[in-house]
């Protein structure tokens, strides 16, 4: 038994992973009910990876603050300028899908009881009272742009604190890091868990309706992913841009996929970067950073789910509209971390663009809300590991003008 864990323990987790998830496809569909109780184990891993990500984004950004130095180069403007290029370029591609393959709705209903933003305003509103929520009350709901500011403002006010209160404040961001590492290693019987849950409950052939809608939406996120992303890359960084890519898809993405949640997979995030070489000063901030303003997958659901309405009820649309959809639709989904529900509740608000009227538009949503299985897992992958390719692109452009060689470990 301790050799079987012990060459166990030596795959890597990419390979452990995928170990769990055919395990677990294989139990959903062969023995769902004597098997039902292998659910509880992604609820575990899920839920712990959630607890520990709030106190670790809060210390590590306020660590890196905190002790950064006067003088030391900084990207974060390169990586924020690639945030948000990145995010409105996957927003108009989007719009173009969706014009080039037009899609009608069978609408759902059973939402009645969500409440969508109002409008823009309401968004931008809701992001910054969220920036200035009570910083325990911030960690409590998972708040990140609230953990954020805090994080930030008392890291820029310790940066005068003695060595001693700055070592403190490392020491826990490293034992938190560390208690991750500690979770990650369970992530294989966690994945078989959600796998599990995910085909017993749903079912794949719930998705089989709306397969048009899957196709343009998940065609949108690959192209970004392996087209739009490299080119991005490409500008920055001047060589082959896919070693980058493939890996930060393999790690992050994989991992994003499956857990559904950006802000769990920050960690995972975290130790790419390190095994990357990047500079912990940078990564710590604009990794948690990303998670909430780095949103390309969120832009193309708010895109192609408004325009799915429009085409279902043979609205015409101006080039100039389109535009201002993928404007609405990028914005947007850097706010929707800060909105209840996500991506999918920001649809009525891009919808309103149009004269759609909010019950329809909430049908919508509905329809969003039975595609999300697969929609979901695969916004979260590229939402998530763009973080990464971003942060390394920005970082490896001052290599390249430093004269460092740029080395992707496989």
């Amino acid at each position: 038994m301790k050799e079987i864990f012990k060459k166990w323990n030596a795959l890597s987790i990419v390979k452990r992973i995928i170990v769990g998830l055919v395990i677990g496809i294989l139990l959903a569909v062969a023995i769902p009910k004597q098997a039902a109780f292998v659910v509880i184990f992604g609820s575990l891993f899920v839920g712990a990876l959630k607890a520990v990500a709030p106190m670790l984004v809060f210390f590590l950004v306020m660590s890196a603050i905190a002790q950064h130095k006067a003088g030391h180069q900084s990207n974060m403007g390169s990586i924020i300028r690639l945030y948000l290029l990145g995010t409105f370029l996957a927003s108009l591609i989007g719009v173009i899908a969706s014009f080039a393959f037009p899609v009608s709705l069978t609408m759902a209903a059973g939402v009645d009881s969500i409440s969508p933003p109002g409008g823009v305003v309401e968004v931008l509103k809701t992001l910054l009272l969220n920036v200035v929520d009570n910083p325990v009350k911030a960690l409590f709901n998972a708040n990140y742009i609230g953990i954020l500011a805090w994080a930030a403002l008392l890291g820029f006010m310790l940066r005068s604190a003695a060595d001693t209160t700055k070592l403190m404040i490392s020491n826990v961001a490293d034992a938190l890091s560390n208690v991750v590492r500690f979770i990650i290693n369970f992530a294989p019987l966690g994945i078989m868990g959600l796998v599990f849950d995910s085909i017993a409950t749903s079912g794949i052939e719930s998705l089989m309706s709306y397969g048009q809608l899957l196709v343009v939406l998940v065609g949108c996120m690959l192209f970004v992913a392996f087209v739009v992303n490299p080119i991005i890359v490409y500008t920055q960084i001047k060589q082959n841009p896919y070693p980058l890519v493939l890996k930060s898809i393999r790690v992050s993405g994989l991992t994003a996929f499956f857990t559904r949640s950006s802000a769990a997979n920050i960690p995972v995030n975290m130790e790419l970067c390190e095994e990357l070489g990047l500079d912990k000063d940078n990564y710590s901030v604009s990794i948690p950073l990303g998670a909430t303003i780095n949103m390309a997958g969120a832009a193309i659901t708010i895109s192609v789910l408004s325009l799915a309405a429009v085409h279902t009820l043979g609205i015409e649309v101006d080039l100039a509209t389109a535009l201002i959809l993928s404007v609405l639709a990028a914005v947007s989904a850097c706010g929707a971390s800060g909105v209840a529900g996500g991506s999918l509740l920001l649809i009525p608000l891009a919808c309103s663009l149009f004269g759609i009227s909010n019950d329809i538009a909430m049908q919508v949503v509905g329809v969003g809300f039975i595609v999300g299985v697969l929609q979901d897992s695969c916004e979260t992958a590229l939402n998530s590991s763009t973080d990464v390719i971003f942060t390394a692109a920005a970082e490896f452009k001052q290599w390249k003008k430093d004269g460092k060689t740029i080395k992707i470990p496989k």
